[in-house]
Protein backbone atom coordinates (compact mmCIF):
# COMPACT_ATOMS: atom_id res chain seq x y z
CA UNK A 1 0.00 0.00 0.00
CA UNK A 2 1.51 3.35 -0.88
CA UNK A 3 1.48 6.49 0.75
CA UNK A 4 -0.83 9.80 -0.26
CA UNK A 5 1.69 11.36 -2.77
CA UNK A 6 1.72 7.93 -4.88
CA UNK A 7 -0.04 6.42 -7.33
CA UNK A 8 -3.13 5.29 -5.66
CA UNK A 9 -3.11 7.63 -2.35
CA UNK A 10 -4.47 6.54 0.40
CA UNK A 11 -7.35 8.26 2.52
CA UNK A 12 -5.72 9.98 5.51
CA UNK A 13 -8.56 9.25 8.08
CA UNK A 14 -8.31 5.57 7.00
CA UNK A 15 -4.71 4.98 7.71
CA UNK A 16 -3.62 3.50 10.92
CA UNK A 17 -1.62 5.86 12.91
CA UNK A 18 2.54 5.53 11.69
CA UNK A 19 4.26 4.16 14.72
CA UNK A 20 7.99 3.95 12.45
CA UNK A 21 9.31 5.92 9.89
CA UNK A 22 12.08 4.16 7.89
CA UNK A 23 14.36 6.28 6.22
CA UNK A 24 16.89 6.56 3.33
CA UNK A 25 19.70 8.79 3.92
CA UNK A 26 21.65 9.77 0.37
CA UNK A 27 19.20 12.35 -1.34
CA UNK A 28 16.49 11.73 1.29
CA UNK A 29 17.56 12.64 5.15
CA UNK A 30 20.39 14.54 3.47
CA UNK A 31 21.54 16.04 0.10
CA UNK A 32 24.12 14.12 -1.99
CA UNK A 33 25.50 10.61 -1.93
CA UNK A 34 27.71 9.79 0.48
CA UNK A 35 30.24 7.37 -1.29
CA UNK A 36 30.24 9.61 -4.20
CA UNK A 37 29.81 13.21 -2.61
CA UNK A 38 31.98 12.79 0.25
CA UNK A 39 30.59 16.06 1.82
CA UNK A 40 26.92 15.32 2.29
CA UNK A 41 24.73 18.26 3.34
CA UNK A 42 21.61 17.99 6.21
CA UNK A 43 18.70 20.22 5.35
CA UNK A 44 17.39 21.92 8.34
CA UNK A 45 13.80 21.35 7.55
CA UNK A 46 14.52 17.46 7.91
CA UNK A 47 16.28 17.95 11.07
CA UNK A 48 13.44 19.66 12.68
CA UNK A 49 10.71 16.70 10.95
CA UNK A 50 13.24 13.95 12.54
CA UNK A 51 12.73 15.58 16.02
CA UNK A 52 8.96 16.42 15.93
CA UNK A 53 8.30 12.95 15.07
CA UNK A 54 10.36 11.93 18.09
CA UNK A 55 8.57 14.06 20.30
CA UNK A 56 5.46 12.63 19.27
CA UNK A 57 6.13 8.90 20.01
CA UNK A 58 6.77 8.24 16.26
CA UNK A 59 9.91 5.79 16.29
CA UNK A 60 12.51 6.22 13.38
CA UNK A 61 14.59 3.41 11.41
CA UNK A 62 17.34 3.87 8.73
CA UNK A 63 17.43 1.51 5.67
CA UNK A 64 20.11 2.81 3.34
CA UNK A 65 22.65 1.05 0.52
CA UNK A 66 25.77 2.23 1.77
CA UNK A 67 29.23 1.37 4.26
CA UNK A 68 27.71 1.34 7.76
CA UNK A 69 30.46 2.93 10.18
CA UNK A 70 30.85 5.89 7.31
CA UNK A 71 26.97 6.49 7.07
CA UNK A 72 27.22 6.07 11.00
CA UNK A 73 29.63 8.62 11.47
CA UNK A 74 28.01 10.92 9.40
CA UNK A 75 25.05 10.44 11.60
CA UNK A 76 26.69 10.93 14.53
CA UNK A 77 28.47 14.30 12.91
CA UNK A 78 24.78 15.58 12.37
CA UNK A 79 23.51 15.07 16.20
CA UNK A 80 20.79 12.53 14.48
CA UNK A 81 22.24 9.27 15.25
CA UNK A 82 20.39 8.45 18.71
CA UNK A 83 17.26 9.43 16.82
CA UNK A 84 17.40 5.95 15.00
CA UNK A 85 16.54 2.33 16.70
CA UNK A 86 17.89 -0.89 14.98
CA UNK A 87 19.43 0.73 11.44
CA UNK A 88 19.75 -1.25 8.01
CA UNK A 89 22.75 -0.03 6.45
CA UNK A 90 24.27 -2.58 4.38
CA UNK A 91 23.59 -3.44 0.72
CA UNK A 92 20.62 -5.51 0.87
CA UNK A 93 17.33 -4.98 -1.04
CA UNK A 94 15.19 -2.15 1.28
CA UNK A 95 12.03 -4.53 1.76
CA UNK A 96 14.42 -7.02 3.29
CA UNK A 97 15.93 -4.29 5.61
CA UNK A 98 12.01 -2.76 6.53
CA UNK A 99 10.76 -5.99 7.17
CA UNK A 100 13.79 -6.87 9.72
CA UNK A 101 12.84 -3.74 11.45
CA UNK A 102 8.97 -4.55 11.72
CA UNK A 103 10.09 -7.95 13.04
CA UNK A 104 12.28 -6.72 15.74
CA UNK A 105 10.19 -4.29 16.74
CA UNK A 106 6.63 -6.16 16.29
CA UNK A 107 4.93 -3.53 14.53
CA UNK A 108 2.28 -4.75 12.23
CA UNK A 109 3.19 -3.46 8.48
CA UNK A 110 0.31 -1.17 8.37
CA UNK A 111 1.91 0.68 11.39
CA UNK A 112 5.54 1.29 8.95
CA UNK A 113 6.17 3.94 6.71
CA UNK A 114 9.35 4.30 4.87
CA UNK A 115 10.86 7.06 2.77
CA UNK A 116 13.07 6.91 -0.73
CA UNK A 117 13.82 9.48 -3.11
CA UNK A 118 13.99 6.76 -5.57
CA UNK A 119 10.54 5.78 -7.39
CA UNK A 120 12.22 2.23 -7.89
CA UNK A 121 12.83 1.87 -4.54
CA UNK A 122 9.67 2.90 -3.10
CA UNK A 123 8.55 0.36 -5.90
CA UNK A 124 10.62 -2.66 -4.48
CA UNK A 125 9.24 -2.42 -1.27
CA UNK A 126 5.50 -1.22 -2.08
CA UNK A 127 5.41 -4.53 -3.99
CA UNK A 128 7.66 -7.16 -1.40
CA UNK A 129 5.50 -5.25 1.70
CA UNK A 130 2.30 -3.84 0.35
CA UNK A 131 1.20 -2.52 3.80
CA UNK A 132 4.16 -0.52 3.95
CA UNK A 133 3.15 3.09 3.23
CA UNK A 134 5.67 4.75 1.10
CA UNK A 135 6.52 8.25 0.71
CA UNK A 136 9.12 10.38 -1.94
CA UNK A 137 11.46 12.42 -0.16
CA UNK A 138 10.35 15.74 -1.55
CA UNK A 139 7.20 15.23 0.73
CA UNK A 140 9.59 14.84 4.01
CA UNK A 141 8.58 18.70 5.21
CA UNK A 142 5.21 17.58 5.21
CA UNK A 143 4.65 14.43 6.89
CA UNK A 144 4.27 15.85 10.79
CA UNK A 145 0.84 17.65 9.05
CA UNK A 146 -0.38 14.71 7.65
CA UNK A 147 -2.78 12.43 9.80
CA UNK A 148 -1.42 9.21 9.95
CA UNK A 149 1.82 10.99 11.40
CA UNK A 150 -0.27 12.41 13.94
CA UNK A 151 -0.85 10.41 17.07
CA UNK A 152 -4.75 11.14 18.98
CA UNK A 153 -3.00 11.65 22.25
CA UNK A 154 0.68 12.89 23.62
CA UNK A 155 2.12 11.54 27.23
CA UNK A 156 4.66 11.34 29.04
CA UNK A 157 5.37 8.17 28.14
CA UNK A 158 4.89 8.30 24.17
CA UNK A 159 7.02 11.21 23.97
CA UNK A 160 10.13 9.34 25.29
CA UNK A 161 8.66 5.81 23.38
CA UNK A 162 12.46 6.33 21.87
CA UNK A 163 14.12 5.73 25.12
CA UNK A 164 12.34 3.41 26.13
CA UNK A 165 12.66 1.11 22.96
CA UNK A 166 16.57 1.54 23.44
CA UNK A 167 16.86 0.97 27.02
CA UNK A 168 15.09 -2.28 25.98
CA UNK A 169 17.40 -3.39 23.24
CA UNK A 170 20.08 -3.19 25.76
CA UNK A 171 18.27 -4.99 28.23
CA UNK A 172 17.46 -8.18 25.40
CA UNK A 173 21.17 -7.97 24.52
CA UNK A 174 22.31 -8.71 28.57
CA UNK A 175 19.32 -11.13 28.71
CA UNK A 176 20.91 -12.98 26.09
CA UNK A 177 24.45 -13.12 27.45
CA UNK A 178 23.16 -14.14 30.73
CA UNK A 179 24.56 -17.39 32.06
CA UNK A 180 22.86 -19.19 34.81
CA UNK A 181 18.47 -19.59 35.75
CA UNK A 182 16.44 -16.32 33.90
CA UNK A 183 14.97 -15.83 37.65
CA UNK A 184 18.11 -14.08 39.01
CA UNK A 185 19.08 -12.27 35.81
CA UNK A 186 15.61 -10.73 36.57
CA UNK A 187 16.41 -10.37 40.08
CA UNK A 188 19.80 -8.78 38.88
CA UNK A 189 17.55 -6.20 36.87
CA UNK A 190 16.41 -4.24 40.17
CA UNK A 191 13.00 -4.19 38.93
CA UNK A 192 10.09 -1.85 40.55
CA UNK A 193 6.55 -2.06 39.91
CA UNK A 194 4.33 0.82 41.39
CA UNK A 195 0.91 0.80 41.82
CA UNK A 196 -1.12 3.78 41.89
CA UNK A 197 -4.25 5.29 41.71
CA UNK A 198 -5.37 7.11 38.59
CA UNK A 199 -5.13 10.66 38.83
CA UNK A 200 -6.39 13.13 35.99
CA UNK A 201 -3.18 13.97 34.32
CA UNK A 202 -2.31 10.16 34.06
CA UNK A 203 -5.70 9.08 32.25
CA UNK A 204 -4.27 9.47 28.81
CA UNK A 205 -1.81 7.00 29.86
CA UNK A 206 -4.53 4.59 30.69
CA UNK A 207 -6.45 5.22 27.79
CA UNK A 208 -3.78 4.89 25.20
CA UNK A 209 -2.97 1.18 26.98
CA UNK A 210 -5.96 0.06 26.10
CA UNK A 211 -5.99 1.00 23.02
CA UNK A 212 -2.90 -0.20 22.04
CA UNK A 213 -2.81 -3.49 24.23
CA UNK A 214 -4.26 -6.38 22.20
CA UNK A 215 -2.76 -9.51 23.47
CA UNK A 216 -2.95 -8.84 26.99
CA UNK A 217 -6.11 -7.20 27.31
CA UNK A 218 -8.87 -9.20 28.88
CA UNK A 219 -11.51 -8.08 27.46
CA UNK A 220 -10.68 -5.97 24.48
CA UNK A 221 -12.48 -3.21 25.51
CA UNK A 222 -11.75 0.76 25.37
CA UNK A 223 -12.70 2.65 28.02
CA UNK A 224 -12.50 6.56 26.96
CA UNK A 225 -11.49 9.38 28.61
CA UNK A 226 -15.04 10.83 29.42
CA UNK A 227 -15.56 7.29 31.29
CA UNK A 228 -12.54 6.95 33.16
CA UNK A 229 -12.97 10.66 34.73
CA UNK A 230 -16.49 9.10 36.02
CA UNK A 231 -14.62 6.03 37.50
CA UNK A 232 -11.65 7.63 39.12
CA UNK A 233 -14.27 9.76 41.38
CA UNK A 234 -16.56 6.68 42.04
CA UNK A 235 -16.17 5.56 45.53
CA UNK A 236 -17.12 2.34 44.17
CA UNK A 237 -14.18 1.86 41.68
CA UNK A 238 -10.47 1.89 41.70
CA UNK A 239 -8.46 3.04 38.37
CA UNK A 240 -5.21 1.76 39.11
CA UNK A 241 -1.83 2.65 36.71
CA UNK A 242 1.31 -0.06 36.59
CA UNK A 243 4.89 1.39 36.40
CA UNK A 244 8.11 0.14 35.83
CA UNK A 245 11.14 0.58 36.50
CA UNK A 246 14.52 -0.96 36.21
CA UNK A 247 18.33 -0.48 36.28
CA UNK A 248 18.50 0.32 32.55
CA UNK A 249 15.56 2.67 33.04
CA UNK A 250 11.64 3.20 32.65
CA UNK A 251 9.36 0.70 30.98
CA UNK A 252 6.57 3.63 31.70
CA UNK A 253 2.95 2.67 32.06
CA UNK A 254 2.89 -0.85 31.64
CA UNK A 255 -0.56 -2.00 32.79
CA UNK A 256 -4.04 -0.91 33.97
CA UNK A 257 -6.69 -2.48 36.64
CA UNK A 258 -10.61 -1.79 36.58
CA UNK A 259 -12.17 -3.06 39.47
CA UNK A 260 -15.35 -2.88 41.38
CA UNK A 261 -15.94 -3.21 45.01
CA UNK A 262 -19.33 -5.16 46.49
CA UNK A 263 -19.34 -6.31 49.69
CA UNK A 264 -17.39 -9.42 49.88
CA UNK A 265 -16.87 -9.05 46.44
CA UNK A 266 -13.89 -7.20 44.27
CA UNK A 267 -15.00 -7.48 40.48
CA UNK A 268 -12.04 -6.82 37.98
CA UNK A 269 -13.71 -5.48 35.04
CA UNK A 270 -10.41 -4.49 33.01
CA UNK A 271 -6.52 -6.04 32.89
CA UNK A 272 -4.43 -4.90 30.36
CA UNK A 273 -0.76 -5.10 30.69
CA UNK A 274 2.12 -4.16 27.82
CA UNK A 275 3.30 -7.37 26.14
CA UNK A 276 6.82 -5.32 26.54
CA UNK A 277 6.69 -6.81 29.81
CA UNK A 278 5.35 -9.92 29.55
CA UNK A 279 8.75 -11.58 29.68
CA UNK A 280 9.22 -10.28 33.09
CA UNK A 281 6.66 -11.52 34.76
CA UNK A 282 4.46 -8.26 35.19
CA UNK A 283 0.89 -9.86 34.78
CA UNK A 284 1.12 -12.31 36.74
CA UNK A 285 2.76 -10.46 40.21
CA UNK A 286 0.06 -7.85 39.51
CA UNK A 287 -2.74 -10.75 39.93
CA UNK A 288 -0.57 -12.19 42.62
CA UNK A 289 -1.14 -8.72 44.21
CA UNK A 290 -4.38 -8.44 43.64
CA UNK A 291 -5.33 -12.19 44.88
CA UNK A 292 -3.56 -11.74 47.91
CA UNK A 293 -5.00 -7.81 48.49
CA UNK A 294 -8.52 -9.59 48.28
CA UNK A 295 -7.01 -12.25 50.78
CA UNK A 296 -6.04 -10.14 53.46
CA UNK A 297 -9.60 -8.11 52.92
CA UNK A 298 -12.14 -11.40 53.11
CA UNK A 299 -13.22 -10.73 49.51
CA UNK A 300 -13.99 -13.30 46.41
CA UNK A 301 -12.42 -12.03 43.27
CA UNK A 302 -14.49 -12.53 39.83
CA UNK A 303 -12.37 -11.42 36.67
CA UNK A 304 -14.02 -10.55 33.69
CA UNK A 305 -12.76 -11.98 30.42
CA UNK A 306 -13.86 -11.90 26.78
CA UNK A 307 -11.68 -14.33 24.43
CA UNK A 308 -10.57 -12.36 21.20
CA UNK A 309 -8.34 -13.30 17.90
CA UNK A 310 -5.08 -11.99 20.16
CA UNK A 311 -5.45 -12.46 23.98
CA UNK A 312 -5.03 -15.94 24.32
CA UNK A 313 -1.96 -15.50 26.68
CA UNK A 314 -4.11 -13.38 28.93
CA UNK A 315 -6.63 -16.44 29.20
CA UNK A 316 -3.58 -18.48 30.43
CA UNK A 317 -2.71 -15.71 32.93
CA UNK A 318 -5.94 -15.87 34.40
CA UNK A 319 -5.89 -20.06 34.81
CA UNK A 320 -2.28 -19.74 35.97
CA UNK A 321 -3.48 -17.54 38.68
CA UNK A 322 -6.13 -19.73 39.81
CA UNK A 323 -9.37 -18.12 38.47
CA UNK A 324 -11.43 -20.79 37.27
CA UNK A 325 -15.36 -21.77 36.03
CA UNK A 326 -17.22 -19.69 33.97
CA UNK A 327 -19.56 -18.37 37.15
CA UNK A 328 -23.25 -17.11 37.35
CA UNK A 329 -22.68 -16.98 41.18
CA UNK A 330 -20.13 -18.42 42.59
CA UNK A 331 -21.75 -17.21 46.22
CA UNK A 332 -23.91 -15.21 47.20
CA UNK A 333 -21.67 -12.02 46.66
CA UNK A 334 -22.62 -11.61 43.16
CA UNK A 335 -25.97 -11.15 43.82
CA UNK A 336 -25.22 -7.84 43.16
CA UNK A 337 -23.59 -8.15 39.47
CA UNK A 338 -25.13 -7.52 36.39
CA UNK A 339 -25.89 -11.07 34.36
CA UNK A 340 -23.29 -12.31 32.10
CA UNK A 341 -26.55 -13.26 29.89
CA UNK A 342 -26.54 -9.42 29.25
CA UNK A 343 -23.03 -8.98 27.81
CA UNK A 344 -22.12 -11.76 24.91
CA UNK A 345 -19.31 -13.81 25.08
CA UNK A 346 -18.30 -12.26 28.39
CA UNK A 347 -17.09 -15.10 30.61
CA UNK A 348 -17.10 -14.49 34.59
CA UNK A 349 -13.90 -16.34 36.04
CA UNK A 350 -14.18 -16.69 39.89
CA UNK A 351 -11.04 -17.10 42.70
CA UNK A 352 -11.32 -17.92 46.40
CA UNK A 353 -9.47 -15.72 48.65
CA UNK A 354 -6.27 -17.08 49.94
CA UNK A 355 -2.47 -15.36 50.43
CA UNK A 356 -0.19 -15.00 48.07
CA UNK A 357 3.95 -14.40 47.52
CA UNK A 358 3.79 -11.72 45.26
CA UNK A 359 6.92 -11.95 43.12
CA UNK A 360 10.30 -13.42 43.70
CA UNK A 361 12.03 -11.21 41.40
CA UNK A 362 10.36 -7.70 41.73
CA UNK A 363 9.39 -5.29 44.50
CA UNK A 364 6.01 -3.86 44.83
CA UNK A 365 4.85 -0.39 45.98
CA UNK A 366 1.21 -0.42 46.01
CA UNK A 367 -1.84 1.69 47.62
CA UNK A 368 -3.55 -1.03 50.57
CA UNK A 369 -7.41 -1.95 48.83
CA UNK A 370 -8.08 -3.65 52.51
CA UNK A 371 -11.47 -2.77 53.04
CA UNK A 372 -12.41 0.23 55.88
CA UNK A 373 -14.69 1.87 57.82
CA UNK A 374 -16.82 3.48 55.20
CA UNK A 375 -17.88 1.28 52.92
CA UNK A 376 -16.55 0.02 49.53
CA UNK A 377 -13.75 1.92 48.29
CA UNK A 378 -13.27 4.11 51.63
CA UNK A 379 -9.85 5.65 50.90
Amino acid sequence: MTGPADDEPRKAENAATVKCLVWDLDDTLWQGTLLEDGAVHLPEEVRKVVIELDSRGILQSVASRNDHEHAWARLEGFGLAEYFVLPEIGWGAKSDSVRRIADRLNFAHTTIAFVDDRPAERAEVAFHLPDVRCYPAEQVPALPDLAEFTPSTSTVDSRRRRQMYQAGFRREAERAAARGPDEEFLRSLDLRMRIGRATGEELSRVEELTLRTSQMNATGVHYPDTVLRGLISDPGHEVLVVTLTDRFGPHGAVGVLLLERHPGLWHLKLLATSCRVVAYGAGATLLNWLADAAARSGVHLVADFRATERNRMMEIAYRFAGFEGVVENPCPCTAGLEAVVDQPGLQRLHLAPGPRTVSTVMSVDAPDLIEQEGGPGAR
